[in-house]
């Protein structure tokens, strides 16, 4: 081993080390590694920054945003409306939800068709009765084997494709993944449809998305008018009328709060804290004449342009810990807050004082053009429309066409990948199918980073030997195996790996010694290659090696142990499908 190898095995042990150690960013990691390269040397200062304009971190940034545009377009939501009043439980849902996913999952980034399908996961569940923990595990695995079937499917293909161009002189093509993913994706959706079955069957708490439908009832602030029925009526009167409606404060005089009691005569201005579903709520509202107190703040809005959406805030959101007032909804997001959920409490305060916190689910009201981008840049993920799509109805094919253009153009070798995905994603920001601001938000800038970082240090690896070096320590460990065997224990060491480097670390550090590997037991690279993309991208066992793993675990109500229970199973289908279909597609003695 030479010196430089030496430096290079350390700086790539130590960052593997940190990546397991969990407590830097990835990213922080990535860049540290690439520091301690160039300041050894093992990194030429000229090359050190070559990675950030890899056509690896164009394809996978320009992916993203054309992600985005499509989930954003609501065409997606319009396509599954049909289909949703025959999915009465798991048995239809999980294949067709899953199915669905994982078409999506071949076209635009993994996590953004998983993202795009949850609510709907959550609406078939709560209007059937049936626990989401049943549909979301399957519905994340499904989003990673659809990332297998084309090259844009998920970041590892791009980078296999890279590495191969590198190698081999020339990269893959767009669908010289579909042989193998094909068959791969499908026999896991076969598997996927019964073994759904292994989840735990008992209701856990969940978080989050879950946590919100579970919540049950929304408080809602409205004014009673002159001339309302209820003016001059008691309380008792307003259950009467509201059936399951509950009045929890009554505010007189603006500031003077009353314990609500039977016999207690409402006047006209009051104002009164509902709690009650929204169907109740808008019942009430109806016969009794109210006035909402975001009905008054949006009534400058025309009633055939205003839109009404029901959506949780995420963990991300700039309204946490703000109030309504603070954050100035109306005049800065053109959004009026009608009501409030939230899980476990009821809410006291006046909407305008109340501070919103992570899983709240908001009621808001606003113009219906401007939602899509008001719940986006609020990180406000939409549950349920009322009558109305989310989606810019305009612009709503929009993205799907420009990605089956750049499709095209691909399909027929006119442009390369790179080109073909930023050309299309700056078509979307030209017409505004996505706006900069959204396009930004929905960059992984950590994963950009980690590539752009980490391409010369793997680079590394294989410009000072190091890849011959290990590639020769493994060929003697496969010495006695057949070549089908060191296939299947490339794909294995990847799958193994993958739950703790991250998917495109995995590739980045392992593609070279597979394709060294080969060049040693004299076979073809291609299938060695082809075998790190599928272990890198079927991280199934655990939910900290893939973010759509990790996305699912809290509104699933998921243990870290049940994640094993059904992707152990789906793991040895992928080994035991994939390796030979590998050797017949990519065969072990060809070039």
């Amino acid at each position: 081993m030479t010196p430089d190898q030496a430096i290079a095995f350390g700086i790539v042990g130590v960052t593997i080390g940190l990546f397991i150690w969990g407590r830097l960013p990835y990213e922080l990691v990535a860049l540290l590694a690439l520091l301690a390269g160039i300041v050894t040397g093992v990194v030429p200062a000229d090359a050190a920054f070559k990675g950030f304009s890899d056509d690896i971190v164009i394809i996978v940034a320009s992916a993203l945003l054309v992600s985005a545009a499509v989930a954003r377009s609501g065409v997606v939501e319009a396509a599954m409306r049909p289909l949703v009043p025959w999915l009465r439980s798991p048995v239809t849902q999980v294949p067709v939800l899953a199915g669905v996913v994982m078409l999506l999952s071949a076209f635009v980034k993994n996590i953004g068709a998983l993202a795009l399908l949850m609510p709907v996961a959550f609406q078939l569940a709560r209007r059937t009765g049936h626990s989401p923990s049943a549909l979301l595990m399957p519905m994340a695995f499904a989003s990673l084997l659809g990332g297998l079937v084309t090259l844009v499917g998920t970041s590892p293909n791009v980078i296999v494709s890279r590495m191969r161009e590198d190698i081999l002189g020339a990269p893959f093509g767009m669908f010289d993944f579909a042989p193998v993913g094909l068959v791969v994706a499908f026999a896991g959706l076969l598997f996927l449809t019964v073994g759904w079955r292994l989840l735990p069957r008992e209701r856990r708490p969940a978080a989050g998305m879950e946590a919100a439908f579970s919540m049950g009832d929304y408080t809602t602030e409205a004014t009673v008018p002159p001339g309302s029925p209820l003016a001059g009526r008691t309380v008792a009167d307003l259950g009467a009328m509201g059936g399951e409606v509950r009045l929890t404060s009554v505010i007189r005089e603006r500031f003077r709060r009353l314990p609500p009691t039977p016999g207690m005569t409402l006047r006209a201005e009051d104002v009164l804290l509902l709690q009650g579903t929204p169907e109740d709520l808008e019942r009430l509202q109806a016969r009794a004449g109210l006035v909402l107190a975001g009905e008054r703040q949006a009534e400058r809005q025309p009633a055939e342009e205003a839109g009404v959406v029901e959506g949780v805030i995420t963990g991300s959101s700039p309204m946490i810990g703000q109030t309504p007032a603070q954050m100035d909804l109306v005049n800065r997001h053109g959004l009026a807050l009608l009501a409030v959920s939230r899980s476990g409490q009821q809410v006291e305060r006046r909407l305008s004082a109340l501070r919103f916190r992570p899983g709240d689910v908001v009621i808001l009201k606003g113009e219906q053009e401007r939602l899509p981008a008001a719940m986006g840049e609020l990180r406000i993920l939409p549950l349920s429309g009322r009558d109305i799509a989310l989606g810019n109805r305009r612009r709503s094919l929009v993205p799907a066409a420009v990605l089956a253009v750049a499709m095209a153009l691909l399909a027929l070798n006119l442009v390369p990948v790179a080109v073909a995905f930023f050309g299309a994603a700056v078509v979307l920001l030209a017409l505004r199918a996505l706006p900069l601001r959204e396009a930004y938000d929905n960059m992984e800038w950590s994963v950009l980073i980690l590539l752009g970082a980490l391409i010369p240090v793997s680079e590394a690896i294989r410009t000072t030997g190091g890849s011959d070096l290990i590639a020769g320590w493994l060929a003697q460990a496969v010495h006695y195996l057949p070549p089908m065997g060191a296939l299947a224990l490339m794909m294995a060491v990847a799958m193994a790996v993958t739950p703790f480097l991250n998917n495109a670390a995995t590739v980045l550090m392992l593609a070279p010694i597979a394709a060294s590997l080969a060049e040693r037991l004299q076979l073809s690279p291609d299938a060695f290659l082809m075998a790190v993309a599928i272990g890198a991208a079927c991280d199934f066992l655990t939910p900290i090696g893939h973010q759509c793993n990790t996305l699912v675990m809290g509104p699933g109500g998921y243990r870290f142990g049940d994640y094993a229970r059904l992707g152990l199973p789906l793991t040895l289908i992928v080994l035991l499908v994939g390796v030979p279909l590998v050797a017949v597609v990519w065969p072990l003695t060809g070039r």
